[in-house]
């Protein structure tokens, strides 16, 4: 019933339609309260009252809507409080109560809600500090927003853990400090927004920040680097009425950092002296850095070599799988990070550089819970291959074919495997920037990890379809899986199949 001109209440009645599984009365002219008695509809998945001028508490009693998955209230003129009751909400993917008047802190029973994948606090009067326990919500994919409210406090480093999330919006609130280094981790982010707070100091060495729109940084009290309208780190603007103050600390201060280099350069001597009179042979492995992700964003070349050391140059001890087109490692990095690495194989001398680059493509371009992702990937003249996180059980394939695993694969686990399949396509066909079809959906390509969610894998054979012209595809796909065509033999063994299923019944 959205997008009409309906006025008046809602009536508590409504509860008696025990069988609802959707409540859509967005964008209309409702007023009153959110009737309590909403909390009894428990086959509800969906409930949207977005878009009107509904006022009041957010009932307690929706906590118990334990089937709930997207919770729409935005745009109204709610008061209150966020029910400590929600925190049982523990199917809720979807979350927006942007655009009304609650307040007081965001509590930490959230991290309850250990499905959500979008959640839109922003235009309210939070305040307080952000809950470090939002970091617990390991799903958030979409959206994180607290924008436009009265948060004070310095940014959680634990929101670094949010490794899925794509933007995360923290601006017009009253931030403070520098924002955590940690956060340059987070692979999957496309956007953060912390514009009109307290903030300081330098970003944080990650691609995205360095690369990053100045509109996201602006109006704060003391950030710096090298993004286009924030001043570099180190540089003062020194005014006249301390620059007697300034002549008294570098008058001090000079003698003593003279001393502290001369010193460095005389330990830095002798080290040398003693390697000279004791060569020891330095390997790659010695190295220490950061996250190797976080390498991959800057010297691939480093990247590069970790794996190759890693995998003995691929040694076949660590190959966990093989395809069509190259073979998957099983590769243990410092940090104690595991990946997988697919190392294609050449064609006769020649590597498939279209299903290299469509893997590239399509996996740069989307970011979900249940399709595997890639961490980046290397190419030369004489090897290609890209990294994925490692998922630990393996194709459904391989499951399948074991009589001891497939028997732990039990009705309940397939139906779930099924439901994280279609979310992943309903995902590439529906929701992407540019629709992605996939044109291999096979139980090679399925991947389980320990818990048997189940992740999309292999997109050589991904189409991008562009929505400004027609788009045609050739049959493309595992032979076996592809829909069968309209030759004369074809259409001869579907009538034998079918004539021996009815005898086999009768």
């Amino acid at each position: 019933m959205s997008h009409n001109q309906l006025y008046g209440q809602i009536s508590p009645s409504w509860a008696h339609c025990q069988n609802l599984t959707r409540f859509s009365i967005s964008e209309n002219l409702l007023t009153g309260n959110i009737p309590p008695e909403f909390g009894t509809l428990l086959q509800l998945h969906v409930l949207d009252l977005s878009s009107n001028q509904l006022a009041g508490e957010i009932p307690r009693e929706l906590g118990t809507m334990s089937l709930l998955f997207n919770l729409n209230l935005s745009d109204n003129k709610i008061s209150g409080i966020i029910p400590l009751e929600f925190g049982k909400l523990s199917n809720l993917e979807i979350l927006d109560l942007s655009n009304n008047d609650i307040s007081s802190p965001i509590p930490p029973q959230l991290e309850g809600c250990i499905k959500l994948r979008i959640l839109n606090l922003s235009k309210n009067k939070f305040d307080g500090i952000i809950p470090s326990q939002l970091g617990e919500l390991k799903e958030l994919q979409d959206l994180l927003d607290l924008s436009h409210n009265f948060f004070g406090g310095e940014i959680p480093s634990q929101l670094a853990s949010l490794t899925y999330l794509i933007s995360l919006n923290l601006s017009h609130n009253n931030l403070s400090g520098a924002i955590p280094s940690s956060l340059g981790s987070m692979l999957s982010l496309l956007s953060i927004d912390v514009s009109y707070n307290n903030l300081e100091g330098p970003l944080p060495r990650s691609k995205l920040f360095q690369n990053a729109s100045a509109e996201w940084f602006i109006r704060n009290k003391g950030l710096c680097d090298e993004v286009p309208s924030l001043p570099t780190c180190g540089s003062t603007t020194v005014s006249t009425h301390h620059s007697t103050k300034n002549h008294i600390i570098l008058f001090v201060i000079t003698p003593i950092l003279g001393t502290l280099v001369l010193l460095g350069l005389s330990t830095i001597i002798i080290a040398a002296l003693h390697r000279r009179g004791n060569p020891i042979e330095k390997k790659d492995t010695d190295i220490v850095i950061g996250d190797l992700f976080s390498i991959l964003n800057f010297d691939g070349r480093v990247a590069y070599d970790y794996i190759i050391n890693a995998s003995e140059n691929f040694d076949e001890k660590y190959c966990i799988g093989s395809g069509t087109y190259g073979k998957v490692y099983k590769v243990e990095l410092p940090m104690e990070q595991v990946v997988a690495v697919k190392k294609l194989h050449p064609m006769e001398g020649v590597f498939d550089e279209k299903n290299f680059q469509n893997e590239i493509q399509a996996l740069t371009r989307i970011r979900h819970r249940n399709i595997v992702k890639l961490h980046g990937f290397c190419t030369s003249s004489g090897c290609k291959f890209l990294i994925y996180e490692y998922i630990e059980k393996g194709s459904l394939a391989s499951i399948l074919c074991n009589q001891e695993t497939a028997e732990e694969l039990n009705w309940e686990r397939r139906v779930h495997i099924i439901k994280d399949v279609t979310h992943a396509l309903s995902y590439m066909h529906h929701d992407c920037n540019l629709y992605i079809v996939h044109r291999d959906i096979s139980s090679n390509n399925i991947l389980l990890g320990s818990d048997f969610k189940a992740y999309l894998s292999d997109f050589g054979t991904a189409r991008i379809l562009k929505s400004d012209s027609s788009n045609w595809s050739t049959v493309a796909g595992t032979f076996g899986y592809a829909a069968p065509g309209k030759s004369f033999f074809q259409f001869v063994l579907l009538i034998i199949v079918v004539i021996l299923f009815v005898i086999y019944i009768y």
